[in-house]
């Protein structure tokens, strides 16, 4: 009767250790957040935002792919670039996180955009993303969001 229980008991906690190892790699805690922020809707009536992080990567190189969040019905990764003397907003499909490196998204450069907002975006109060980078896989975060014209 022990053996059997020993078995059990060993079968168990080599399956606990099989899922709670680390994969190799990079992973999420390999990514720490310093800033997130998300600026204030200008109207009521407003449908898109934006929402800014910083990150500082720990470890080999990543790449951010996507990034979601229950405050909108899509988001998605964007720079700001010149063209022509105009600026304008250009989707992005992944922005690269060099070995040891920092993304600082902020106004005029890269940033989240939030489009088809479930409700205005108020000053004070607090939005959850979902970052997701190809190696550290899924990051989440909550940004406060700031005033119309916040910048860090």
């Amino acid at each position: 009767m022990r053996k059997p229980l020993i078995e059990v008991a060993a079968a168990i906690a080599l399956t606990l250790l099989a899922f709670l190892a680390p994969a190799p790699g990079a992973h999420a805690s390999s990514v720490m957040v310093m800033q997130a922020y998300a600026r204030a809707s200008p109207t009521p009536t407003a449908e898109a935002g934006a929402a800014y992080v910083s990150l500082m990567l720990h470890g080999d190189a990543d790449r951010l792919i996507a990034v979601s969040t229950p405050a909108a019905k899509m988001a998605g990764l964007h720079k700001t670039v010149e063209a022509d003397g105009v600026m304008k907003m250009e989707h992005v499909d992944g922005i690269d996180i060099p070995a040891d490196g920092v993304l600082e998204m902020k106004p005029g450069g890269y940033h989240i955009m939030l489009m088809g907002l479930t409700r205005p975006l108020k000053e004070g109060d607090e939005i959850g993303l979902t970052l997701t980078f190809e190696k550290a896989g899924e990051v989440k975060v909550k940004a406060k969001v700031g005033g119309v014209a916040q910048m860090n």
